[in-house]
């Protein structure tokens, strides 16, 4: 038996924002998913419906993915003025202190990982009861973590892609069903999981005026905070999961972040890919139902 799921539309700082809704009426604890880079709200779909029965469920498009608005950002001298992880958890506290109305859980994927740490670390008004992070981003484009000797070179390609025909020729070729598949083949430990559906869900938002744009922003973006910058300073419960067969966030890295105080369980998910919740929702959906219950 699973929920309804309703679509709606929020207006954030004068953009339009879609996200979907399931168990709007009950008394459980609240929940809000976070998608990763190239997501979107449907990226949930198959937890939205199931965790909707425990307390109201919220999945958000962020600014410039999915159905939200995709504000153009700009040129090189503005990139990531828009598309970066404060902006992102602005939208993330303000769409609980706003729509949701009470403290909730925040549950993420991937790149949603940083947003969702920015957010309770940002958060003044007690607005996150705690974190489920599947997979996050590592960030291995970071300045940080680059070779001094590829920076030059890392941001030379950086340029190239978002201020000359390449970039929006490379975003073509890759927004296409065929690459889509292949793309999320690559990442998901079970390709059978790799439906006409999923690929549906991630290729179509891509296809609205300025998705590109946002995409090559994004590939721009090597500033900002990094996990283990955030998690020393998060004071509220912290739940991993990671796929353990994710070639992009190789769980021997991931480990490290299990070593944070305020994280309570690394949890491995044999088998599964980048983007767990998608999966396999089956061992997902009851992870996060009992962490949001053991915390209400």
């Amino acid at each position: 038996q699973m929920c309804e799921v309703k679509t709606k539309r929020w207006t954030w700082k004068g953009s339009n924002i879609r996200y979907q809704v399931a168990g709007e009426d009950s008394n459980g604890p609240p929940m809000l998913l976070v998608h990763g880079f190239g997501g979107n709200a449907q990226h949930f779909r198959n937890n939205i419906p199931i965790l909707g029965k425990v307390g109201p469920t919220y999945s958000i498009d962020l600014l410039g993915y999915g159905y939200s608005d995709k504000p153009d950002p700009g040129p090189w001298e503005r990139k990531n003025e828009i598309y970066n992880f404060e902006n992102w958890a602005d939208q993330v506290l303000d769409f609980i202190d706003e729509v949701v109305g009470e403290p909730s859980f925040v549950v993420c994927n991937s790149v949603g990982g940083c947003v969702g740490l920015q957010a309770s670390v940002e958060d003044k008004k007690s607005l996150i009861r705690g974190l489920v992070l599947f997979n996050i981003s590592l960030r291995m484009l970071h300045t940080s973590k680059q070779l001094p000797v590829a920076r030059p070179f890392v941001t030379l390609l950086q340029y190239v892609l978002r201020e000359t025909f390449i970039g929006p020729a490379f975003f073509s070729s890759v927004a296409k069903k065929d690459a889509v598949r292949s793309i999320l083949r690559q990442c998901y430990g079970d390709p059978n999981t790799v439906t006409d559906e999923l690929v549906d869900v991630i290729l179509k938002p891509g296809l609205e005026p300025n998705a590109s744009k946002v995409f090559l922003d994004f590939i721009s973006y090597s500033g900002g905070p990094l996990p283990e910058d955030l998690l020393p300073k998060i004071k509220v419960p912290v739940l991993i999961g990671w796929g353990d067969a994710d070639p992009w966030e190789p769980i021997e890295k991931g480990r490290m972040y299990a070593d944070f105080k305020c994280v309570e369980d690394f949890i491995a998910l044999p088998g599964v890919g980048h983007c767990p919740q998608c999966e396999a929702p089956n061992l997902v959906n009851p992870m996060v139902i009992n962490f949001v219950q053991k915390h209400s």
